[in-house]
């Protein structure tokens, strides 16, 4: 059983920089942005890719108990942006990025063939920042695209529309230093909070919170909520879309792909009954441009998400003689 407990404070070395305030409104705003970014840190650390484990029926195959991996306690960190048309939102959101400390190792822009300036703006507001096309389309492949790319120990999911507070980054990599394999980020679990969730979108996020955590035996106070952090050495336990593969010629997205993405690594974590650990986080109003959300649809999707991903763990568990 995948259970999820509190994070610890996050604890930040006497001798780092105070911490810096989140995104801040920009030009046109009436108050002053954040400065130029920082030079970029030279002590980063690179990570070596490890093959995925072999495969067995149905392509599932229990692992064999095996020694935990050896984690660095003082981890490089990759932060993975996916846009699309956020060139505003970028002017405010990197160089906050920037400005965390202990500062991270990389920050990987994956653009979804955006229509503004995005991609020069990343370029030009964070020059040492790593600006990717993703493969296919979608979230998840934008995703999947970044983490392949990432050379951290630890990878960030971020999003680039400002509602998410660099500064507790390193709330997220202490929750994995001290025995995590998958920081949740939570707006309802004690020091968290929200800006802009509506009664509606949270009674929602409670119902389905219920129906994971029955179907996974986890303790999840807030499933739909994409601010998360794991261990890049998890890569392929989860199994994600092929950033390779093509493009469905029929137009069809890849299962994982899409929006549905953070709730595919969220059952896939807990099917694999890694630890959990859940770390308060504040979520603001998004700064420029239009949200996404669509509060049925999307509620209906993760539904649909988390039965579909039951079904398979199931199907894998049977497969491999898996006895609880």
């Amino acid at each position: 059983m995948s259970a999820v407990t509190p994070a610890r404070p996050a604890v930040t070395p006497e001798s780092s920089a105070p911490a810096r305030p989140g995104p801040q409104p920009g030009p046109g705003t009436g108050q002053t942005p954040l400065p130029a970014s920082p030079a970029r840190p030279t002590n980063a650390v690179t990570r070596t890719a490890q093959p995925a484990p072999p495969e067995g029926p149905e392509g599932f195959r229990r692992p064999r108990p095996r020694p935990a991996p050896r984690r660095s306690p003082n981890p490089a960190v990759s932060v993975i942006v996916p846009t699309r048309n956020e060139a505003r939102n970028l002017e405010i959101v990197l160089p906050a990025i920037a400005a965390v400390r202990p500062a991270v190792h990389e920050v990987i822009v994956v653009d979804g063939n955006s229509t503004d300036n995005t991609v020069a703006v990343a370029r030009r507001t964070l020059p040492w920042a790593r600006v990717i096309t993703q493969t296919r389309k979608g979230k998840g492949n934008a995703m999947a695209c970044g983490f392949t790319a990432a050379t951290g120990d630890v990878l960030v999911m971020f999003d680039a529309d400002g509602s998410a507070d660099p500064n507790e980054i390193p709330g997220f990599v202490d929750a994995l230093v001290n025995g995590a394999d998958f920081a949740k980020g939570s707006r309802f679990c004690k020091g968290g909070g929200s800006d802009d969730i509506t009664l509606l979108r949270k009674s929602g996020n409670a119902g389905l919170n219920t129906v994971a955590n029955r179907l996974f035996g986890t303790k999840y106070s807030d499933l739909c909520y994409g601010y998360n952090a794991f261990w890049a050495d998890l890569l392929p336990q989860l199994e994600l879309p092929d950033p390779a593969a093509p493009q469905p010629e029929d137009g069809s997205m890849l299962w994982g792909d899409g929006f549905e993405i953070e709730t595919v690594l969220n059952c896939r974590v807990a099917a694999a009954e890694l630890k959990i650990t859940e770390v308060p986080s504040v979520e603001r109003e998004r700064m420029f441009g239009e949200t996404n959300l669509r509060t049925f649809a999307d509620g209906t999707r993760v539904l649909r998400t988390l039965m579909s991903e039951h079904r398979r763990m199931e199907q894998r568990r049977k497969a491999s003689g898996y006895a609880r």
